[in-house]
């Protein structure tokens, strides 16, 4: 059976240092695919851009810097855990969003609730739609 939590934040898009705004971003989580989660960035002007990563980067990441590559997620300031910054990188291009903490969190509680963390592969189905689930990811990201 297929579940999902959905969740809408506003997130500062940090342009440059002296420049930022404020944008909605669509958090999404499907039991289709337990160890994701997809982050809708709405931008000004632009198609809505999707981006696909793990939970566990999410999670770990409110707490201290986490991930490799083209996401990283670490909080502004580890002793308050009041805002996180998520940096998303394809090349050479790169994009800064700064968040509250705590809409993030009540968000990943409620994916913790439908799918506990560490038995995402006890979901029956998810075996049948790995394929099918690793298809929709690299189409995204050859989309962005």
């Amino acid at each position: 059976m297929r579940e999902s939590v959905q969740a809408e934040v506003m997130m500062s898009f940090l342009v440059s240092e002296e420049l930022s705004f404020r944008i909605p971003v669509e958090l999404r989580y499907d039991t289709c695919d337990p160890y994701a989660v997809r982050l809708t960035f709405h931008l000004p002007g632009d198609a809505p851009v999707t981006w696909a990563f793990g939970r566990e980067l999410l999670i770990d990441g409110v707490g201290r810097p986490c991930g490799e590559g083209d996401v990283r997620v670490s909080p502004v300031d580890p002793d308050m855990l009041g805002e996180v910054l998520i940096r998303l990188q394809v090349g050479s291009d790169q994009a800064l969003f700064r968040s509250s903490t705590v809409p993030l969190v009540a968000f990943l509680d409620r994916t913790d609730k439908l799918v506990p963390l560490g038995q995402e592969g006890a979901l029956a189905d998810f075996d049948t739609h790995l394929d099918d689930a690793l298809d929709r990811i690299l189409a995204e990201q050859s989309a962005g």
